[in-house]
């Protein structure tokens, strides 16, 4: 496939202007307003729900990010995963390389692949023409390069998740047509770095297919990271089965885990429990589940009043979770206050959505971050450690008094976004897929 045919890093910043449309006017605040008349320009911020004007148009305000880089594929992509790499952990220098695994979405079922990226030479966002920093040779004048390998798949990718492992890249899929597959990509991975390394990715087969699910398709999946190569998946028919390593391949168990009334949405391994995960449902329930204790689950909440979509588990303070549900709604939960019983509540609740949340991921070292994006176009960043100041929240302007203190961004600009990650080795960085491609970002109050 030629690399146009793929897709490549769009350039926000360049200098030619395409469109036949009158340019408008920049300013520092994110927005694009047309001026005929040649007036000043009025300088606002949008807010989510505001109502526009008719010559009103939105650009991203560039001085909000550290970086930023758009990039479109051959298909959308429902799901992605960050790949691990051996170039260095908690990195902050530029410019970054980061590679992932991602599955498409194509017209025909036939048509579907699962890519895997090489994504380097990301530098900083240029905020203006201006702009210069004295202590940088980052090249911001270099564009990125995007390089990639793509493996046929039969039928469109539910769901992509990443084996954790020190050296190998395992990855499962969870296939539209009841399947979970899972590859062995490490022989591609490393042809984008070692010489001599040459691999066709049309012969890179599945190692292992699980078939228990019959033609019943998921998305909930999960590798544990306590115990390697042992996988969870569940399907919209409500069961949940575990599939282990033996010596020289997988098995998946004959008996599913069954509890749910409704589609298992999304699974959780703890993060250091062997035998402990966690699941929700559009039954509206997170259940709690223990594999030593039979098929059946150890603890039930009714954690929202619609479907609960996905969940987090706190991979630094192991007794939070977080939740997010069909009708915006996202909630903390402390496991350790009474969770399983009839008076179980969370910590925190938020209303800031307006459409169903679909992606939340706690930030890999710092505990009180979190990201949650949502079918109503936003990606929001959230510091749980701050708290409300009302003798501060007097001196506001009254345009922002409803925003909770917690709330620390808000990304936009792409369309229907289906799944956020943090990068676990690139400090700060967020990527997120939605059906108009891939942003890999970095904002300037990122830790």
């Amino acid at each position: 496939m030629d690399i146009n045919e793929m897709g490549e890093f769009e350039d926000p910043y360049g200098d030619d202007n395409e469109s036949d449309e009158e340019i408008v006017e920049n300013n520092d605040e994110g927005m694009e307003i047309d001026d005929e008349e040649e007036e000043e320009t009025k300088h606002e911020t949008y807010m989510p729900g505001k109502e526009m004007g008719e010559n009103e148009v939105l650009v991203v305000d560039n001085t909000a990010y550290e970086m930023l880089h758009t990039m479109n594929v051959e298909w959308p992509c429902l799901s992605f995963d960050f790949l691990g790499d051996s170039l260095g952990v908690n990195r902050t220098s530029f410019p970054m390389t980061a590679y992932l695994v991602a599955g498409s979405q194509a017209e025909e079922q036939k048509n579907n692949q699962l890519y895997i990226l090489k994504m380097s030479q990301m530098n900083k966002t240029k905020y203006d023409d201006d702009f210069e920093d004295d202590n940088s040779d980052d090249g911001l004048d270099d564009d990125p390069i995007l390089e990639y390998k793509a493996i046929p798949h039969q039928g469109g990718i539910n769901r992509v998740r990443v084996m954790p492992h020190p050296e190998s890249h395992i990855v499962a899929t969870w296939s539209e047509t009841g399947k979970v597959n899972i590859f062995d990509i490490t022989s591609a991975v490393k042809s984008f770095d070692v010489p001599g390394v040459m691999v066709n990715p049309k012969n890179i087969k599945p190692l292992y297919t699980v078939n228990a699910h019959g033609r019943a398709e998921g998305f909930a999946l999960d590798w544990s990271k306590a115990e390697t190569g042992r996988l969870l998946s569940g399907d919209i028919n409500k069961h949940i089965y575990l599939t282990n390593p033996t010596d020289s391949s997988f098995k998946t168990d004959i008996q599913p885990f069954t509890g749910h009334q409704s589609s298992v949405e999304d699974i959780q391994w703890a993060p250091k429990e062997k035998n402990v995960f966690a699941s929700c449902s559009a039954d509206q329930t997170i259940k709690i589940w223990d594999t030593r204790a039979g098929k059946r689950n150890q603890l039930n909440v009714k954690a929202h009043d619609t479907d609960v979509n996905v969940i987090h588990w706190n991979q630094t303070t192991e007794f939070l979770m977080a939740s997010g549900a069909d009708d915006g709604v996202f909630k903390i939960w402390d496991l350790r206050q009474n969770f399983g019983s009839n008076n179980t509540a969370p910590v925190a609740s938020f209303k800031w959505h307006t459409a169903p949340i679909t992606s939340i991921e706690f930030h890999p070292q710092d505990s009180s971050m979190l990201a949650v994006s949502g079918a109503d176009n936003q990606l929001t960043l959230w510091d749980l450690s701050v708290e409300r100041d009302v003798e501060e929240e007097k001196n506001i302007n009254s345009d922002v008094q409803d925003i909770p203190p917690q709330l620390m961004f808000i990304h936009q600009g792409q369309e229907d976004i289906k799944e956020i990650h943090w990068h676990k080795q690139l400090t700060g960085v967020i990527g997120s897929t939605a059906s108009d491609g891939f942003n890999i970002f970095k904002t300037i109050n990122s830790q």
